[in-house]
């Protein structure tokens, strides 16, 4: 598409300013629209400094008039525009002595169109477009401009010259009274021609500065803003992108060009000392143009000073927490990329007053290339330390206000110089509100301060939003604890996942888009019957894991969060077998417990769970292998594993298989061990006469609520193959003796354990050859890599 055919799809306002544009007798809008194609093919802006190449162009373009004038000739409805096309080339026939100046005039048309299409392709981006999805190039627009203000202030300076040169002639010259009449006149109309071409240079360079300023808001005020806040998101999790890339590209384009502004401005100081005259425009209008400049400068140059990585500690909980007299690093970034201050400009680290810390560490580092992967202007601190000073009876800070020390937030500084090109501006910057803590015990809570702050303050200067924390909706609050899953095991929360939670916290609701938490309620409340809060609760339960189950929570294998009335529900749908994983709610430190169905002989069916494994347990045995190996006595005494399919219907050694790390048969190393095997009886298939209060009485070892529920009566269902062939014995099946409905699992093997027959056909020779340390008493379970695993509904 021709730049012609561009201008006719503009809206209403840029359209008129290209009709207005054309408004005139010295390029005939219908010339430049019949021969569109022709005319942008040639390079005019050449011409108008070559006479050979502005003489060949003019002979081309009367051809081209004629053969316009021929097609007219021949279509009826012409006549208008074949007299019209007749008198354009007679007009243009004035320029058979000059042809550079017809040249220079199609040139400053082209110009001016490529500004009203740059000025309606601005105006539409700023308004319908965010800034970083833009597929338009800033240095492309940018360098269209600079062209054009080059080429202008070069036919500046030559008129001036020529100028200059015919007065300075016209004074020496000896001729008639007439003759020096009529060289006044034509030194007149140069004068008002250059008078005019310094007018609109410095229109245009004004036009320009009101292009920048757009930009500059865009740049500053939107673009940085949202960066600044994707940046604060991922500090607790948000899987936003914080490159800095886009960023640097364009702070350095626009800021390039106001250096190039600078420079046309200052050569208009030098041919106006060169030549002044009655009312000059240069001298009246280029002051208020270079304050701008200026302004523009320092406003970019001071935006384009930020932290690209915020502090952290290489073995800390996240960003944001730091220790005392432990080793941290951060990271800031001039996004004005220029080679000349490479090595310049060096940055200084300090700490705000709130509370007196010492910072230890190398406090001035240069702004160099050499430390970021693209070559951007890097100042990256990695042995930072923060030494508490002791104040009066203690480093507490100076707040007046009872806050703890993990909601004290304190801010790191950094600054530096900027002088380049004449222009000196001096740079700070600051790292989000950070938590100092002095002992890893605080962690946790200090962690918490850092979600609580960034999921609901986007104002990074406010160190004392704790002295009046705000509520979290529940939307903000969701979201933060997706991201928390998402860091830890790659997986955030689903709906499901978090409409357990919201009921859990504020009961069923239509819609919880309204119901608020407060910092007190997520870090400092007890949940109900209980000793831990919701924040110890959730944190024990990321840490879980995060350590031990991330490649089952990423997979989906965990549902995690669900209440104990829904897994009934959502189990007893379900073929005989069918279990799910989920979180305990009664564990401080996290826990995770499976249960499944199993139905009766008359078909009813009954939800069992196994007590909760905390990461003492999963520390010695991986939860696949536990569920790989998960034993029960059914009727005949034979060792099942009731196990077989993960919720909703994928067979267990298909979701878990992958996972399972234990060998079998002589590869494994406990048989040299143990010769005895021990397994669950299950007290449901074993007796006709156990109810589910009976049940519930045998296996209720783990606090968490049970709503009672009623079910329908269903079918009989026949055992799954799972359940029906027989097993060879496994030395890493769960331990306990055959139990009677009415006996405690947990007392019952408890006494097994110690009874002296428990060594029976055990090598104690090559016990004793093969480990010193191995004890065969209460702990022996947990010895052999495998958690105790008492029975619970």
């Amino acid at each position: 598409m021709t730049q012609w055919e561009r201008l006719q799809q503009l809206d209403t306002v840029y359209s008129q300013r290209a009709f207005d544009l054309y408004n005139r007798d010295e390029f005939p809008m219908e010339v430049r629209h019949y021969l569109a194609h022709w005319i942008e093919g040639q390079d005019w802006e050449r011409a108008s400094r070559d006479s050979s190449q502005a003489a060949f162009l003019f002979q081309v373009l009367l051809e081209n008039l004629d053969n316009q004038f021929s097609r007219f000739a021949q279509e009826r409805d012409s006549f208008l525009l074949q007299r019209n096309f007749r008198r354009y080339k007679q007009n243009f026939q004035k320029y058979q002595e000059e042809p550079y100046t017809l040249a220079n005039i199609i040139h400053w048309f082209l110009v001016k169109e490529r500004e009203i299409l740059n000025d309606a392709e601005l105006a539409q981006q700023v308004s319908t477009l965010k800034f970083s999805q833009r597929q338009w190039s800033w240095r492309a627009r940018d360098n269209i401009h600079v062209c054009v203000m080059e080429h202008s202030i070069r036919c500046l300076e030559e008129q001036q010259d020529e100028f200059d040169f015919k007065y300075q002639t016209h004074l020496m010259d000896c001729c008639t009274e007439e003759e020096k009449k009529m060289q006044a006149e034509g030194l007149q109309k140069m004068l008002n021609a250059l008078d005019k071409c310094r007018k609109n240079f410095l229109s245009d360079i004004s036009t320009m500065l009101d292009a920048a300023d757009v930009l500059r808001s865009v740049l500053i005020d939107e673009e940085l803003v949202d960066w600044k806040w994707r940046q604060q998101k991922s500090c607790i999790g948000a899987p936003d992108d914080t490159s800095l890339e886009h960023l640097e590209k364009w702070f350095t384009q626009i800021i390039e060009c106001m250096f190039q502004l600078q420079k046309f401005l200052q050569k208009l100081d030098e041919l106006v000392g060169k030549m002044t005259y009655e009312n000059d425009p240069i001298p009246v209008r280029k002051p208020p143009l270079k304050s701008r400049v200026d302004t523009l400068l320092t406003n970019l140059i001071k935006s384009s000073f930020v932290v690209e990585t915020q502090p952290s500690m290489p073995q800390g909980r996240g960003s944001l927490v730091l220790r005392t007299n432990v080793q941290f690093s951060v990271k800031v970034r001039l996004l004005y990329k220029v080679s000349e201050l490479n090595h310049v400009m060096k940055v200084t680290v300090s700490v705000n007053k709130f509370r007196k810390f010492n910072v230890l560490g190398t406090l001035s580092k240069a702004l160099n290339m050499a430390e970021s992967m693209n070559g951007g202007m890097v100042a990256d601190f990695r042995h930072l330390t923060l030494k508490d000073q002791k104040v009066g009876g203690g480093g507490k800070g100076i707040n007046d206000l009872s806050l703890s020390v993990t909601e004290e937030l304190h801010r790191i500084i950094f600054q530096t110089q900027f002088d380049y090109q004449g222009l000196s501006v001096p740079l700070e910057t600051f790292s989000l509100p950070v938590v100092v803590i002095s002992n890893s015990s605080q962690q946790q809570s200090a962690w918490a301060s850092v979600l609580w702050f960034n999921m609901l303050c986007s104002d990074p200067e406010n160190v004392k939003f704790f002295e009046t924390s705000p509520a979290a909706t529940w939307p903000q609050f969701g979201e933060m604890l997706s991201w928390q899953f998402l860091s830890c095991g790659k997986r955030g929360l689903d709906n499901d996942q978090l409409e357990t939670l919201a009921i859990k916290l504020f009961g069923k609701q239509q819609s919880y888009d309204n119901c608020k938490i407060s910092w007190t309620k997520f870090s400092k409340e007890n949940l109900p019957d209980t000793n831990f809060s919701l924040w110890v609760w959730l944190d024990g339960i990321l840490t879980l894991v995060k350590l031990y189950l991330s490649d089952l929570w990423s997979d989906g294998s965990i549902m995690g969060f669900v209440s104990k009335g829904k897994e009934r529900l959502l189990l007893k749908k379900k073929q005989n077998g069918t279990f799910l994983l989920r979180f305990s709610e009664s564990i401080k430190d996290g826990g995770i417990t499976f249960s499944w169905v199993q139905y009766a002989n008359d078909g009813t069916p009954s939800v069992q769970t196994v007590k909760p494994f905390t990461s003492t347990d999963l520390k010695q045995i991986a939860l696949p292998d536990i569920l790989c190996n998960f034993r029960m006595m059914i009727a005949e005494n034979i060792p099942v594993n009731p196990l077989c399919y993960l919720y909703p219907n994928t067979p267990k050694d298909q979701a878990f298989g992958k996972y399972y790390s234990e060998k079998t048969g002589e590869e494994n190393p406990y048989l040299k061990y143990l010769k005895t095997k021990l397994v669950f009886k299950s007290p449901m298939l074993s007796s006709s006469t156990i109810d589910d209060d009976m049940l519930n009485s045998i296996l209720d070892s783990d606090s968490e609520c049970t709503v009672p529920e009623a079910f329908p009566p269903t079918a009989p269902h026949t055992s799954p193959s799972c359940l029906q062939h027989n097993f060879s014995e496994s030395p890493l099946d769960i331990f306990a003796d055959a139990l009677s409905p009415d006996i405690d699992v947990n007392v019952t093997l408890h006494e097994f354990l110690n009874s002296p027959n428990i060594l029976n056909g055990i090598n104690f020779r090559m016990l004793q050859e093969e480990s010193d340390d191995f004890a065969l008493d209460s702990g022996l379970i947990q010895d052999l890599g495998y958690p105790n695993i008492p029975l619970t509904p």
